[in-house]
């Protein structure tokens, strides 16, 4: 079957998408290939992007901007044959790492020309689909205030965490992982389909997107001291090996905490109750990688 592409690009995305950039779509990807491009210019405007993608005989969704581009992508895609393919061109691109896309243009053109795919597990939480990681506590709080802050980048994230760090304190939480109940205090849990939160900042390093489990890290409290050497294997990709890092995995897990609050799926902030549950659905994205796509 002939492939028929549809690129649609989020021109708001991470650092703002240029008409470069699409000029460089037109150029690199091959001829034979039919393609078109949608500009993305708002939410009513990407229903109508949807339903041509699915009414016009297309076979792969090529999503061009940041983490929020391509959830919203992704999830219109969920179990219907389409595959996936993505130009990063957002602040931490943390699916598009883990399918070993590469972040620079003409390389991710031409993995999507090349067009090796394979399936990928994806989960929800509360009925909102995700596909890297979720989860409650610090690093929800931090995607909150950042997704309101004028300046993007991975140097305003940092700036934002080390402001709210010495104030943030650590909460009670329930969680039900396949059915056992446990109870813990923890600066942040993350419930991992991906090894990474983007910028290749691996808080499950051994998670694969196709393993058929969630991996679920708890974040023990900690001092600014005690919690250096932890960065520093979240960094070298050995979080596991941290004292103060508990991981579960699971394909069901319900984590109830005092009330309603902040919560995050694939880097995108979000308000939800007191009562998460997570949802692992196995083999149901089909998704383009690159050669160095680490699966199973």
């Amino acid at each position: 079957m002939p492939r028929k592409i549809l690129f649609i690009v989020n021109p708001n995305a991470g650092k703002k998408i240029s008409g470069k950039l699409i000029e460089t779509i037109r150029k690199e990807l091959p001829s034979d290939i039919h393609n078109d491009i949608s500009i993305w210019k708002d939410p009513e405007h990407f229903s109508e992007i949807l339903q041509s993608l699915k009414t016009g005989g297309y076979t792969d969704a090529i999503a061009v901007g940041g983490d929020g581009t391509v959830n919203q992508v992704a999830k219109s895609i969920v179990n219907s044959g389409i595959a996936l393919g993505i130009v990063p061109a957002g602040s931490g691109n943390g699916l598009a790492r883990s399918l070993g896309i590469s972040i620079k243009t003409v390389e991710a053109i031409q993995q999507i020309a090349r067009g090796k795919t394979t399936t990928i597990d994806s989960g929800s939480v509360n009925g909102i689909m995700f596909f890297c990681t979720s989860g409650v506590g610090f690093d929800a709080h931090i995607g909150k205030l950042f997704a309101t802050s004028t300046k993007r980048g991975l140097s305003s994230y940092v700036k934002i965490t080390l402001r709210e760090f010495s104030s943030y304190k650590e909460k009670k939480y329930k969680i039900s992982i396949d059915g056992k109940i446990i109870e813990r205090e923890a600066f942040l849990i993350t419930v991992a389909n991906a090894g990474q939160y983007g910028n290749d900042f691996y808080i499950a390093p051994q998670a694969k997107l196709n393993d058929g489990l969630f991996h679920v890290v708890v974040l023990k409290p900690f001092s600014l001291f005690g919690g250096t050497g932890t960065v520093l294997k979240v960094l070298r990709r050995k979080a596991n090996e941290s004292k103060l890092i508990e991981t579960f995995t699971c394909k069901e897990l319900t984590i109830e905490r005092s009330g309603s609050g902040s919560i995050h799926f694939d880097g995108e902030p979000g308000i939800q109750g007191e009562e998460l549950k997570y949802i692992l659905h196995p083999r149901s994205l089909k998704v383009i990688i690159g050669d160095k796509f680490d699966g199973v």
